[in-house]
């Protein structure tokens, strides 16, 4: 995992690796939240 990292940092730049992980972060939560939504309704 780190190599990869360490090679998109310098293929694409921080920034678009910093997006990245953020998205992925987000869409773990998202799926979580949308978990517990579904579990309340229930």
């Amino acid at each position: 995992m780190l190599d990869v990292s360490m090679q998109l940092i310098g293929n694409v730049g921080f920034p678009i690796f910093v997006s990245v992980y953020l998205m992925t972060r987000t869409e773990k939560k998202l799926d979580d939240l949308i978990a517990a939504v579904e579990k309340l309704a229930q």
